[in-house]
């Protein structure tokens, strides 16, 4: 497992700023946050999904209401592929798992094993964008670097597999985090489900570093 000594920059709240853009952009000051990462096995499968329930559930929910946050049940949660191929990452705090996402160089964009329209397919790194999935954070650990540090992990892994840059699909709770990491939003699109809820999701875009750069 390794180890990331990573200290937390303290962010100042700005005139006007709403209540969700101070969630979003407020950090509490922890002089050297320490994190552990490795990749995820199977058997993690069980903790995995626990706290994808609770990021949904308490982050993602405070945006959406009910309707909306059962589309997006739908339309999140655990792609057990993303660890059978050793590209999804664990995030810890001593014993504390404080998160988890990855990346894939398969099609499909979003989604848990249950959502419609996958497509284990691989894509080519000369013409497509890797994909960042399935990011969540353990609500007590919330604007603290975790989500950072896993685009961080999931880039430089995509760089290395030889892709120019990467695309993922984000939510309300997640969009301030990945345009502060220079993702820009290509598309706004909905997701609807088979009940016929609807939630805004964004699609989102951005160019690598080189691998030099990344791992420099």
């Amino acid at each position: 497992m390794q180890t990331l000594n990573k200290p937390i920059k303290l962010i100042k709240l700005s005139k006007g700023l709403n209540i969700k853009d101070f969630i979003c952009t407020f950090l509490i000051y922890v002089p050297f946050m320490e994190f552990k990462h490795r990749i995820a096995k199977l058997d993690d499968i069980p903790s995995i999904e626990g706290l994808m329930h609770q990021s949904i559930t308490k982050l993602l929910g405070y945006y959406v209401d009910e309707e909306e946050l059962e589309a997006s049940f739908e339309s999140m949660g655990l792609d057990d592929q993303l660890i059978k191929d050793k590209t999804y990452f664990l995030i810890f705090h001593g014993e504390i798992l404080v998160g988890c996402g990855g990346w894939s160089n398969r099609k499909t964009l979003f989604g848990g094993n249950h959502t419609p329209n996958r497509s284990d397919d691989f894509l080519d790194p000369n013409n497509d964008a890797a994909k960042i999935r399935a990011m969540y954070t353990n609500p007590d650990w919330a604007r603290k670097g975790v989500g950072t540090l896993i685009l961080k992990l999931a880039e430089k892994e995509a760089s290395n597999s030889g892709f120019k840059k990467c695309e993922l699909m984000a939510t309300l709770s997640g969009l301030h985090l990945y345009k502060e990491r220079g993702y820009k939003i290509d598309e706004e699109t909905i997701y609807e489900s088979k009940k016929g809820n609807k939630v805004k999701m964004f699609k989102m875009t951005k160019l690598l570093k080189s691998r030099t750069q990344l791992n420099g």
